[in-house]
């Protein structure tokens, strides 16, 4: 069986708007709610997510309606100083935003638990993975993912299980979009035009949305192009049976 995985990346209050619109384009592609949210519990520093507040409340009735719940990051913003190649990916697959990239183990480990505690409160069941902000992750990251409980985890290019030593699940890029430039906008749409054709014969293709595509009429277009190409012959599934 062929399977379409989708998700809504940096879920919180500062974007709910955004969010809500994503959801429901999403969800007359996949024909209801088969998709994951990856939460943010605090974005920036500024947008944090408490117990018994409105968006609290929404995130469990999301999560009730059984979209699946990954913690994403902290504050999803990264405050590393980079060096060698982690320079280079922190200014060109990122803007500011790959808070795990420079984190070294004890540091990840303590916002991962912390983030996992949170989401998991708030949602009253276990979080369904980790995936860090912009997909990257410093050594020690990778490293704390199962340490933290995580059954599931992703970056650009694969899925795997931190807490069955690390198998990997599901290979393939990631389909997904750029806002914050023209320029990004221009390539990300080529790439996603290149992946519609190349990912055909996939057993699993993965599509992730931010909010600021939301804002976009090219990128919504090619976002509705994408799920109808893709979409067709496939399952909307969920990242929890990737580990049946």
């Amino acid at each position: 069986m062929k399977t379409l995985l989708a998700s809504i990346h940096d879920v919180s209050p500062r974007f709910e708007g955004a969010v809500d619109a994503l959801a429901d384009r999403l969800a007359g592609h996949l024909g209801g709610l088969r998709l994951a949210m990856l939460v943010v519990p605090d974005h920036w520093g500024a947008a944090p997510i408490s117990a018994g507040t409105p968006f609290a409340t929404r995130l469990r009735d999301w999560a009730e309606a059984g979209i699946e719940m990954f913690v994403h990051g902290w504050f999803h913003r990264d405050t590393s100083e980079h060096k060698g190649a982690d320079a280079w990916k922190a200014k060109h697959m990122t803007a500011g935003e790959g808070e795990f990239l420079g984190l070294d183990h004890a540091q990840a480990l303590d916002r991962m638990i912390r983030g996992k505690a949170l989401v998991e409160d708030i949602i009253g069941r276990p979080a369904a993975g980790f995936i860090a902000p912009a997909w990257l992750y410093s050594d020690g990251a990778r490293a704390a993912l199962g340490e933290a409980g995580f059954a599931l985890a992703e970056d650009h290019r694969r899925v795997w299980a931190p807490t069955r030593g690390d198998a990997i699940v599901a290979r393939g890029p990631v389909i997904t979009w750029a806002s914050r430039s023209r320029n990004r906008q221009l390539s990300s749409l080529a790439a996603a035009a290149a992946l519609r054709v190349l990912l055909r014969p996939a057993r699993v293709v993965r599509i992730a949305v931010h909010p600021g595509d939301n804002g976009v009429p090219d990128l919504l277009d090619s976002i509705d192009r994408t799920f109808s190409v893709l979409g067709r012959g496939r399952t909307p599934g969920r990242y929890a049976d990737l580990l049946a």
